[in-house]
C-alpha cells in the first residue's frame, strides 16, 4: 500500500498553500479547522474514511478500487447539493488531490479510470490553479454520466471553463464537437433548474443560440426572452440582431404574438410583421396588433393573406391608420375633466409675479403675440377648441380673424397653422375649419393653412389622401413662403410613409437652379421625413447633388444645415447602411463637410447605444477649434441621440455632458443644453433640471436660450410645477429681452402641452421601441435650435411645429371587444426591472389604483387590478383591448 502522504510534508505543502489561497475567499470561518483536534467526531470519522478510500483507490485489486471510488463518489455527491460553503469531503480530500492526479496518469484506460476522472473533475472545482481548466479536461475524459448530479456550482464552473476553452480553440481553429456535447447537457440542466440567464450566457459565449429553441418550454420562455431582449441593448452588432431574431422565433413558437410583433417592429422587419398577422387566427388579437403598429407610427398596408375578410380588413386598416386616435384622446380629456380651453394668460400666470414683469409686455407686441400663438397651439393641441383661433365669429367683430391679424407677415403663417394643431388628429373638422384661409389673398395665411393641413393629418393615414390633394398644387407656386408651407405640410403628414408620388413632386425642387435656398432646405427636410430610415438611394442622390450645387455664400446660411439633416434622416438608426453616403460626403466643400459627417453619423446610430460611436463623437467634441466651425453642435446632439436608448447610457451621457460644459468651447456649450433636453425629453429629472436652470442664466445668450427651450422639452406635457415656477421667474428676469422672453414663452407652452396629456418621448412600449418619425421631428427642432437667431427667432419659427411628429397621448385606454371605452381598475406605479430575477417578482412599485383611462408618466407602468378581463397585449400603453376572462368568478 502506498503510504498516506503527510499533509505537512513538502510535496503536499505546495498544494496546501495553493489551497489556502483559494479557499478563504469562500469561507474564512473554517481556517482553523486544519487541526484534527478541532474536528467533531463525525467529521473526524469522515476524514479518516476518506483517507482510507484514497489509499484503497491506489490498491492493485480492481474490486477494492471500484468499491473505494464508489464510496468516495457517494460522500461527495451527498454533500455537493448545497453550496453555501466548501463541502467537507472536498475539503478533506484537498491534500490528496495531487496524489490522486499522479495515480490517475499511471492507470491503464478502463472504466475505473473514467470513474476517477469524474471525481477529479469535481475536486478540481476547488483545487485547480487559475486558467488550468482541469475540471473541464477531466470531465471530457470521464464517463458520460449526468452532470447535474454533482450540484449547481460544479455545472456553473464547467460552463465558465467551456467558454474560455471555446475561445482558445476558435483561435487555433481546432474541433469543438466534444465541447458542444457538453454544452447541450449544461443548457438542458440550466433550463430545467430556472437558470435561463446562465444558459443564455453560455450559448452566447459559444455562439450557438439556436440551441435555445429546443430547450425552452412553456414555463421558462418568457423569462428567457426577457433576458435576451434586454441583453440585446448591450451587445455589439450584429450579435444584438441575432439575439432578437432568436427571441422572435421563441415567441412565435409559443404563440406569444404581441411580443413577437414588438421585436419585429424593433428589427424594422416587415416580413416578420406579416408573419405575425398570418400566424395568428384571432381577429381581436389582430386588432390589438393594429393598435401597436399605429402607435409605432409606421405606414403598413394589410393584404388578404393577413386578414381574409374584406370588412374586417377595412376595420383593421382604420386602426392602423390611426383614425381612432382623436376620439380616444378626447375620451381621456373628458374623463380627467380638462376640456375647458386655456388661454396663454392661464399658462403665464403673470399675477404670481411682482409688478415690473407685466408692464414689460408691450415692448414687442408682435413678438409677444407670436409667442402666445405657439403657447395656445401647444396647450390646446388636439382639443378642437381654444380662445384665440376657434372662437365663433360674431357677424360684427369676426373675432377668429382678429387674432390672425394681430401677427405680422410671417407670424400669420404660424397663427393659421396653429389652427391645425388645435384640431390635431381630427381630419374632418380640421380641414373644414382651415378651408376659409385658402380663399385669402394674403400669402403667409395661405402658407399657414397649408402647414395646418399637414399638421392635422400628422400620423393619420387616409385612403383619399386629403393632404396630398390639397397641398400638391401649391408646391410650385411663385411665392416661396407658400411653397415652404406646402412642402413642410407634406413632410409632416406623410412622415415615414415612403410615398413615391410625393418624391416625384419634391425631388425636382432640390435640383432646380432657380429655387430659393429656403425652399430647397425644407424640401430636403421633408423628403428626409417621408423616407425616414428607409436608406432610399434616389432621395439620397437628389440631396447630395443639391448640397454640391450650393455656392460658398449659401453654405454659410443657417438653413443649409437642413440639407445634411434631411440626408441623415434617411439613415435614421440604420447603422452601417450609411457608410457609402458618408464616403460621398467627404467630397463636399470643407465648410459643410464635417457638419455633414457628424450629422450622418449621429442619425445612423441614433438609439443604438453604440459605445464606439459615442467615443468617436466625444473625440470630435474634445477639439478646441476656431470660431467658424459649426460641426461640433451636431456632434454633441449626436452623443445624446446615440446614448438615449437605455437608462444606463443616459446617466453616463449626462455626466460626460457636464464635463463638456466645463472644458468645451463656446459652440459646444451652446449645444449641451439641447443634448440634455433630448436625453430627458418629457422626463424631468431633477439633476438635469438644475443644470438647465443654472445655464438659463448664462452670460452667453445663445446658451441661455438653448437651456430655456430644453427646460420646456424635459418638462414637455408633464405640467411639472417646479419647471413652471422656474420659467415664470425667468419671464420676469428677462422681461426686457424680447428674444429670451420668446424662448421662455415657448418653453411654458411645451411644459403644459396638451394640458398635461401629451408626451414628446419617441420611446414607447416600456422604452423598448423607438418611433423613427417622432425622433425625426425632435432632432429637426434641435438642429434648428443650434442656430436660434436666424431660424426660430427669425422668420422660420414654424419649424417648432415639427414637434407635432413626436406628440402622443401618454395614456392607457382600455376598450372592449367592440372597441368602445371600458373603465376598469388599474394599478399605476414606477416600473421595476425584473430581468433575470427568480420567481414572479412584482413589476411595479409604489402603485396607486385608478380606473382607466389613466395617464402614464415617464418610467411608469400599469397593470390590471382585476381578473375579470384579460388584456390582449402584455404592455399596457395606448389602446388596450380587454376580453372577458371565462374563468372569472365573482366573490
Amino acid at each position: 500500500m502506498a503510504p498516506t502522504p503527510d499533509p505537512n510534508s513538502v510535496g503536499g505543502g505546495a498544494k496546501q498553500d495553493e489551497a489556502t489561497l483559494k479557499v478563504p475567499s469562500k469561507d474564512p470561518k473554517k481556517k482553523d479547522e486544519k487541526k484534527d483536534e478541532d474536528l467533531s467526531e463525525e467529521d473526524l470519522e469522515l476524514k479518516q474514511n476518506l483517507e482510507l478510500y484514497v489509499e484503497r483507490v491506489q490498491d492493485p485489486n480492481p474490486d477494492l478500487q471500484k468499491a473505494a471510488l464508489e464510496s468516495m463518489r457517494q460522500e461527495i455527491r451527498a454533500s455537493t447539493s448545497s453550496m453555501t460553503s466548501v463541502p467537507k469531503p472536498l475539503k478533506f480530500l484537498r491534500p490528496h488531490y495531487g496524489t490522486l492526479k499522479a495515480f490517475h496518469e499511471t492507470m491503464p484506460n478502463s472504466d475505473l479510470k473514467k470513474y476517477l476522472s469524474d471525481i477529479l473533475s469535481v475536486l478540481a472545482l476547488t483545487m485547480s490553479a487559475e486558467g488550468e481548466r482541469e475540471s473541464l479536461s477531466f470531465r471530457l475524459i470521464g464517463t458520460e454520466g449526468d452532470i447535474g448530479s454533482w450540484g449547481h456550482e460544479y455545472v456553473r464552473n464547467l460552463a465558465g471553463e467551456i467558454a474560455q476553452e471555446y475561445t482558445k480553440r476558435q483561435s487555433e481553429e481546432a474541433s469543438i464537437d466534444d465541447l458542444m456535447e457538453l454544452v447541450q447537457q449544461i443548457v438542458a440542466f440550466h433550463m430545467k433548474h430556472n437558470a435561463e440567464t446562465e444558459a443564455v450566457d453560455l450559448l452566447m459565449d459559444v455562439e450557438d443560440l439556436d440551441l435555445l429553441l429546443e430547450h425552452v418550454d412553456k414555463t421558462n420562455f418568457k423569462r428567457t426572452c426577457n433576458y435576451l431582449t434586454s441583453a440585446a441593448k448591450y451587445l455589439p452588432g450584429p450579435d444584438d440582431m441575432l439575439v432578437l431574431d432568436i427571441s422572435y422565433m421563441i415567441y412565435m413558437k409559443f404563440e406569444e404574438y404581441p411580443n413577437a410583433l414588438q421585436i419585429a417592429l424593433f428589427l424594422d422587419n416587415t416580413q416578420y410583421v406579416k408573419q405575425v398577422f398570418t400566424s395568428c387566427t384571432d381577429l381581436l388579437k389582430k386588432k390589438q396588433f393594429c393598435y401597436m403598429i399605429a402607435r409605432h407610427g409606421i405606414t403598413f398596408d394589410l393584404d388578404d393573406e393577413m386578414v381574409a375578410d374584406d370588412d374586417d380588413r377595412e376595420a383593421l386598416q382604420d386602426i392602423v391608420n390611426n383614425t381612432k386616435l382623436s376620439e380616444g384622446y378626447l375620451t381621456l380629456a373628458r374623463d380627467i375633466e380638462v376640456m375647458e380651453a386655456k388661454t396663454p394668460e392661464d399658462i403665464y400666470k403673470a399675477h404670481l409675479l411682482d409688478g415690473r414683469a407685466s408692464s414689460g409686455a408691450s415692448a414687442d407686441s408682435a413678438r409677444q403675440n407670436l409667442a402666445a400663438t405657439f403657447v395656445n397651439a401647444f396647450v390646446n393641441a388636439g382639443f378642437g377648441q381654444d380662445k384665440l383661433m376657434t372662437v365663433p365669429s360674431d357677424s360684427t367683430t369676426g373675432s377668429s380673424g382678429n387674432w390672425l391679424f394681430k401677427n405680422k407677415e410671417h407670424g400669420k403663417t404660424s397663427a393659421a397653422a396653429s389652427l391645425g394643431m388645435i384640431q390635431l388628429w381630427d381630419v374632418d373638422s380640421g380641414l373644414s375649419q382651415l378651408d376659409k384661409y385658402f380663399h385669402s389673398n394674403d400669402n403667409p395665411i395661405i402658407a399657414g393653412a397649408l402647414l395646418g393641413v399637414g399638421i392635422v393629418n400628422c400620423g393619420i393615414k387616409n385612403d383619399c389622401d386629403p393632404a396630398l390633394a390639397l397641398l400638391g398644387d401649391y408646391i410650385d407656386k411663385e411665392d416661396s413662403s407658400v411653397r415652404i408651407g406646402a412642402i413642410m405640410g407634406l413632410g409632416i403628414s406623410y412622415a415615414g410613409s415612403q410615398n413615391d408620388q410625393i418624391r416625384s413632386k419634391l425631388s425636382p425642387i432640390l435640383n432646380d437652379a432657380k429655387a430659393p435656398l429656403d425652399v430647397i432646405a425644407f424640401a430636403s427636410l421633408s423628403l428626409g421625413m417621408i423616407y425616414v430610415g428607409s436608406c432610399n438611394e434616389e432621395v439620397a442622390q437628389s440631396i447630395i447633388f443639391a448640397l454640391m450645387d450650393r455656392s460658398e455664400a449659401e453654405l454659410g446660411d443657417a438653413l443649409t444645415r437642413f440639407l445634411p439633416l434631411g440626408l441623415g434622416l434617411l439613415y435614421l438608426g440604420k447603422q452601417e447602411s450609411v457608410e457609402a453616403t458618408a464616403e460621398v460626403s467627404k467630397t463636399f466643400n470643407e465648410k459643410i463637410r464635417k457638419y455633414c459627417d457628424m450629422t450622418l453619423l449621429s442619425c445612423a446610430y441614433a438609439g443604438t447605444g453604440n459605445v464606439l460611436k459615442v467615443q468617436d463623437l466625444l473625440a470630435q467634441c474634445g477639439e478646441h477649434l476656431e470660431k467658424g466651425d459649426i460641426h461640433q453642435g451636431p456632434a454633441v446632439l449626436g452623443l445624446a441621440m446615440v446614448a438615449m436608448s437605455e437608462e444606463l447610457g443616459v446617466d453616463m451621457e449626462i455626466r460626460s455632458l457636464e464635463r463638456m460644459l466645463q472644458y468645451g468651447e463656446q459652440n459646444i456649450r451652446r449645444a449641451v443644453p439641447l443634448a440634455l433636453g433630448l436625453l430627458c425629453i418629457s422626463n424631468p429629472k431633477v439633476t438635469v433640471m438644475d443644470t438647465l436652470s443654472r445655464l438659463s442664466h448664462d452670460t452667453d445668450s445663445e446658451v441661455a436660450m438653448a437651456a430655456i427651450i430644453s427646460l420646456g422639452l424635459i418638462g414637455a406635457g408633464t405640467n411639472n410645477a417646479r419647471i413652471a415656477g422656474m420659467l415664470r421667474n425667468l419671464s420676469s428676469y428677462y422681461y426686457k429681452d424680447a428674444n429670451l422672453l420668446f424662448c421662455v414663452r415657448i418653453a411654458q407652452g411645451l411644459v403644459h402641452m396638451g394640458k398635461g396629456l401629451l408626451t414628446l418621448s419617441p420611446f414607447h412600449s416600456e422604452r423598448f421601441l423607438l418611433s423613427p418619425t417622432a425622433l425625426a421631428g425632435i432632432v429637426t427642432l434641435l438642429h434648428a435650435c443650434l442656430d436660434m437667431k436666424p431660424i426660430i427667432l427669425g422668420k422660420y419659427h414654424y419649424v417648432l411645429y415639427f414637434l407635432v411628429l413626436a406628440m402622443q397621448p401618454r395614456m392607457m385606454l382600455t376598450v372592449d371587444e367592440n372597441l368602445k371605452p371600458l373603465s376598469v381598475p388599474v394599478r399605476v406605479g414606477q416600473a421595476v426591472d425584473v430581468v433575470g430575477q427568480a420567481g414572479r417578482p412584482k413589476t411595479i412599485t409604489g402603485f396607486q389604483t385608478h380606473s382607466t383611462p389613466v395617464l402614464l408618466a415617464a418610467g411608469e407602468r400599469a397593470e390590471l387590478a382585476t381578473d375579470k378581463y384579460i388584456p390582449l397585449s402584455p404592455i399596457l400603453e395606448g389602446f388596450i383591448i380587454l376580453k372577458e376572462n371565462p374563468d372569472y368568478r365573482e366573490e
